[in-house]
């Protein structure tokens, strides 16, 4: 018997039934959807936002960073700029920089120099212009310094709670732990609406407009890189750091999930990052995998390099290595 013409289904591309989603349709989608309240609450925040009037009908109506023109884009950065004038005194200047050609970052670290001071993460804090209430709190800061015993490896046995000017401790050793920029990084995965993604040199960004705070990257993260922000950063105008980019230290907006970036605003324009130049024993190594005569590619060549959590699969641009 020959098909009726009339009950044939005509085939549909892959595009047609699995379309791309976006911000827009996941918000139309989530009231409707069985992913539980919190998936909800996190769709509805930018509305939520526009009606409380912390964010304007422009903010929530931009495109998705990719998507943007020249001319959008830099009508954006002028906005953000007037706005963080207003709220801190200072007029950041508001860049938007682009990734190298030919560049690939990575960073190892020298276990056996770190001596756990913690200055990286408060040089962190500074450069990223995180709230700083209390100087000694380091709690958002996006690096992570882990005091462990002398021949441990497990990190269920680790501290950060440690009193740094007690440090270097002789039965401890120091490991600093941040956003390790993986090749196969759960994060950008998990992400509801592509609000995360990864660069070509490497550097795993967020669009700090485009994120609905729900979380979910910072549950993917096996090492406990990303933050998120319950309230705008406590900054005065001395405290403000002006040099700023748009995917990395530019001043975050409230209830967003925010993360290391090597620096890329310092970093794309052939600096090193913070929390390097302030490292007093010289742990810290950066550079570009991809040019064969760059101290990281030494490092990764002739040292005894160690992964952190290799058996989860993430391929990170972040090493560990010893002198010996």
């Amino acid at each position: 018997m020959s098909p009726d013409p009339q009950n044939e289904v005509s085939p549909k591309t892959i595009e047609q039934v699995y379309k791309p989603l976006t911000r827009r349709t996941f918000l139309k989608g989530a009231a409707a959807s069985l992913v539980g309240m919190a998936g909800l609450m996190a769709a509805l925040k930018p509305l939520l936002e526009l009606e409380a009037g912390s964010v304007t009908l422009d903010d929530l109506l931009q495109k998705h960073y990719r998507e943007l023109t020249p001319e959008e884009l830099q009508r954006i950065l002028g906005s953000l700029a007037e706005r963080a004038e207003k709220e801190y005194g200072v007029r950041p200047e508001l860049r938007d920089v682009r990734p190298l050609e030919g560049v690939e970052f990575a960073y190892a670290l020298n276990l056996t120099r770190c001596i756990g001071c913690r200055k990286c993460a408060h040089a962190c804090l500074k450069e990223n212009n995180q709230s700083r209430e209390d100087t000694d709190d380091i709690e958002m800061s996006y690096i992570r310094v882990l005091q462990l015993n002398k021949g441990a490896i497990n990190l269920e046995t680790s501290t950060v709670y440690y009193d740094p000017a007690t440090v270097p401790q002789p039965d401890k050793y120091y490991m600093p732990v941040q956003c390790h920029q993986c090749r196969q990084s759960p994060c950008t995965k998990v992400c509801p609406v592509q609000a995360t993604w990864q660069e070509k040199d490497g550097v795993v960004v967020v669009d700090y407009n485009w994120c609905i705070g729900c979380r979910y990257c910072m549950a993917a993260c096996p090492y406990d890189a990303r933050r998120f922000n319950y309230q705008k950063p406590k900054l005065d105008a001395a405290s403000v750091n002006p040099n700023q980019g748009y995917l990395s230290n530019r001043i975050r907006p409230q209830g967003v999930v925010e993360k290391c970036t090597f620096c890329l605003h310092r970093t794309r324009e052939g600096k090193y990052p913070a929390c390097l130049e302030v490292c007093p024993t010289g742990a810290r190594v950066f550079g570009n995998l991809l040019d064969p005569n760059s101290e990281i590619s030494y490092i990764l060549k002739n040292k005894r390099v160690y992964i952190l959590k290799e058996d989860v699969g993430t391929q990170p641009r972040f090493y560990y290595f010893f002198d010996k």
